[in-house]
């Protein structure tokens, strides 16, 4: 069930999630988005917050998962699968040019401007 309002905004870890899953393609599943994550930006993350991100992009209308088949190897249970939406790709979109605009003439390396507090 898609949200809308400010609960279908992207945060940062869902935007490494559904970038991590386009990287992945169709070898999508929570395993593989925890390593792909540990090995592109080394960030060990628990496999129970992958999880609960995919469920919450799920819910959102962001991401969709399929059900692999059944292996012996895993004790007859079978990998859930996950692939970004449409509307996840749109919204990746959106946070992407945004993030473009506000970098936009951005110097970090300048001293800060009179009245930021820091």
């Amino acid at each position: 069930m898609k949200q809308t309002g400010k609960n279908s905004s992207l945060g940062e870890f869902e935007h490494i999630v559904l970038l991590t899953l386009i990287r992945l393609g169709d070898q999508a599943y929570g395993m593989s988005v925890r390593s792909k994550i540990n090995q592109l930006i080394k960030r060990d993350i628990s496999i129970g917050a992958i999880y609960t991100t995919l469920d919450r992009l799920e819910d959102k209308g962001y991401v969709k998962s399929r059900l692999g088949e059944a292996t012996a190897r895993r004790g007859g249970r079978a990998k859930k699968y996950f692939s970004v939406t449409a509307s996840g790709r749109r919204v990746l979109k959106e946070v992407r040019a945004n993030l473009e605009v506000l970098w936009e003439g951005v110097q970090l390396s300048a001293p800060l401007a009179a009245g930021n507090g820091r």
